[in-house]
């Protein structure tokens, strides 16, 4: 295979110039601005006035935020699959399949070619970053290796399918990079994640494998099965894959995995996080961990950001990179090449600099903890965890939480904690795990402290090692995009998860 760096070190050298002379919110108008007017003759853009709309702030006035059911009520499911001058122009040949986790609903999000084209766009930003870091790099004299779910598409109607995100990037890989794709479509196409995991680590064990990306969470796994199949090898990738370089993950916060992935990664592999959604590529770690992801500005999105605390209100502020500040935690809004506009994502984020813009993920607007005032956020939840871990030797592998309500009125409600430790704790650690948890939230949370004590103290529960992996494949949500949730909203679905880890221990 012929080693196509040094082309790609010439983009990445243009790109990287580029990059350094834009003026973000100056970028950031331009998308809004060509994207309104791509979009003007939609049924969206003539509803919204699309072709009077020349800056931002008009822009804000003439088109509300919307959440995923809104979109699909009234534009998208009406003519689903057939979505033609919908929202965006032309015909949509796909739609990437979510799972919402708080509920499992499924969601329908368009991806249109425009979009596809931004995705592949966002991965060579991806490696212009990764170049700068590793100047000596052959990244692309072997395979790259996508650990996803399986890329097997729905045919909705002649010209349309849905799927899986990695299912619509590996259908839409240019023709020159397919020989440097890792895994082979018949691999790919495994339904079965447990077969297709061993079939992959066979594989793959063959193959010059110089980049793996995907959700920690199921890497993890991935990684343990080839220990089993090179049993006399180091526990390493250095001895799976010697020429490994760089391991992209994203999806899930980092923070759990970390400590586990330093043991299995040589120094001399670049780590490096995104954060892509279905609904757009958004950012690129450009630097080392915990310094945040730089934001794409001039790749297809609008984005906007709304403080959480404002996003329920009729009228809520709505900041852009113009006007956004550092410290403050913001829901994201997008506005995209696929037709979405003043979409409320979910993602909350916080900005640690402005120029140019890079952010820290800190949660989901639905893994927030508020049922009794206490305005926990994801990322504050995530770090007691850790502590508490800490505390007792032990680290979480995952975790899932749900406000337990008062039976009565003399009755106190509180959080359940259902949690996976890796390696398993005895029984009689849980309280001093649950004391530590209770004490990081109060530390890092006012509010927390303050309604404590109208709540009962955290209830934690243990589950078995890979309980959690096997509730997701008894949901058939196993493997790929698939993120266990780290809030539940639902009663029913946190029921169910009970039942699951009680049936578990031979309760």
């Amino acid at each position: 295979m012929i080693d196509a760096t040094p082309l790609l070190r010439l983009y990445a050298r243009r790109r990287a110039h580029r990059l350094a002379g834009l003026d973000p919110a100056a970028a950031q108008q331009q998308q809004l601005l060509a994207l309104v007017h791509q979009a003007r003759e939609t049924r969206f853009g003539l509803d919204h006035g699309f072709a009077r709309i020349t800056s931002v702030a008009e822009f804000q006035r003439q088109v509300p935020l919307r959440r995923y059911e809104d979109f699909w009520r009234d534009y998208w499911q009406p003519a689903f699959p057939r979505l033609r001058n919908i929202s965006w122009p032309g015909l949509i040949p796909y739609f990437a399949v979510t799972s919402g986790t708080t509920t499992g609903n499924n969601k329908y999000i368009p991806v249109s070619r425009a979009m596809a084209a931004a995705n592949r766009h966002a991965v060579l930003d991806m490696f212009t970053f990764h170049l700068a870091a590793r100047p000596r790099s052959r990244v692309l004299g072997g395979r790259n290796f996508m650990i996803g779910g399986s890329t097997d598409l729905v045919r909705q109607a002649p010209g349309i399918y849905s799927g899986d995100l990695s299912g619509i990037a590996a259908n839409e890989v240019p023709w020159w990079a397919r020989r440097r794709y890792f895994p082979p479509r018949d691999l790919a196409l495994i339904p079965d994640w447990d077969r297709k995991i061993d079939a992959l680590a066979r594989a793959s064990l063959q193959a010059d494998i110089r980049t793996i990306s995907g959700t920690p969470s199921w890497v993890l796994p991935f990684f343990a099965r080839l220990a089993e199949l090179r049993p006399t090898l180091p526990h390493s990738t250095e001895s799976w894959y010697p020429n490994l370089e760089l391991f992209v993950h994203g999806g899930v916060n980092y923070a759990p995995y970390r400590a586990q992935f330093a043991a299995l990664l040589p120094p001399h592999v670049d780590q490096r996080e995104v954060y892509p959604a279905s609904e757009g590529f958004i950012a690129i770690a450009d630097r080392g961990y915990g310094e945040g992801l730089r934001l794409i500005i001039d790749n297809g999105l609008f984005v906007e950001f709304v403080p959480v605390d404002e996003i329920e209100a009729p009228q809520p502020t709505r900041h852009w990179l113009g006007t956004i500040e550092t410290g403050v935690n913001y829901a994201v809004v997008l506005s995209s090449n696929a037709g979405l506009f003043s979409y409320v994502l979910g993602d909350t984020v916080r900005f640690v600099e402005r120029y140019p813009p890079r952010l820290l993920i800190t949660g989901r607007l639905s893994y927030m903890l508020s049922a009794f005032g206490e305005h926990l956020i994801g990322e504050e939840i995530d770090r007691a965890i850790l502590e508490a871990a800490g505390t007792i030797g032990t680290s979480v592998s995952e975790y899932t939480v749900a406000p337990v309500f008062p039976a009565g009125p003399q009755d106190r409600g509180g959080h359940r904690f259902v949690v996976e430790f890796t390696p398993p704790v005895p029984d009689a650690a849980l309280a001093a795990f649950a004391g530590a948890l209770d004490a990081a939230l109060s530390e890092q949370n006012a509010d927390y402290a303050t309604h404590r004590q109208m709540m009962r103290p955290p209830e934690v529960v243990a589950v078995p090692p890979g309980g959690f992996a096997e509730w997701m494949r008894h949901r058939g949500r196993l493997g790929g995009q698939n993120k266990v949730p780290r809030v539940i909203a639902d009663p029913v679905l946190f029921e169910e998860l009970e039942r699951f880890v009680m049936s578990l221990r031979g309760v």
